[in-house]
């Protein structure tokens, strides 16, 4: 029998003062078994920074075709795709050719050595590249309930993170625009 995913609730307040994009957002989040607290919150944090008409979770884990996060159009095609982690250059590369724009958020701890191998390829796509520091990505899980809610301000290169649980500022590094 499969192990099921576990579902949280997130209710955000989202203030980003970069886009002047002010929302109340109610995500429904199904976590893969395999997918860890962190990944999950940078799904979260991925989705409130690139906030929009059409911006949905996507099956993620589950299917290995999409990406974490997608943005279609009203005729399905993909205007945005998300990705996570430290997606290899071809996969990054089959993206660029199925959407119009493309951003990928690694948060691991290796996300420096995984960047340092691949910017040559990565240099040659048309495709944004963000790193989240991992410490204060693990910070950012301590936050997590199976209902949440949240008060997310955006400035600049951070955003401030507010919960029941705590507050948290989680910066990110452009490697790649």
């Amino acid at each position: 029998m499969a192990i099921k995913p576990t579902i949280y609730k997130a209710r955000i307040s989202l203030s980003d003062m970069e886009r002047n994009y002010y929302d109340s957002l109610n995500l429904t989040i199904a976590q893969h078994p395999s997918e860890t607290l962190e990944r999950m919150m940078v799904r979260i944090l991925a989705y409130c920074l690139n906030a929009q008409e059409g911006i949905e979770l996507t099956k993620g884990l589950e299917d290995v075709e999409e990406p974490a996060i997608w943005v279609r159009t009203m005729d399905e095609q993909i205007a945005l795709w998300i990705d996570l982690g430290e997606p290899t250059p071809e996969r990054v590369k089959k993206a660029t050719h199925r959407a119009r724009a493309v951003r990928v958020y690694s948060f691991n701890s290796k996300s420096d050595v995984w960047w340092s191998q691949n910017v040559k390829k990565f240099s040659q796509l048309d495709a944004a590249f963000y790193r989240f520091p991992a410490e204060e990505i693990e910070a950012l899980a301590a936050l997590v309930s199976r209902t949440m809610d949240l008060s997310i301000t955006i400035t600049g290169d951070s955003a401030y993170i507010a919960g029941d649980k705590g507050e948290v500022e989680v910066h990110w590094d452009v490697l790649q625009r």
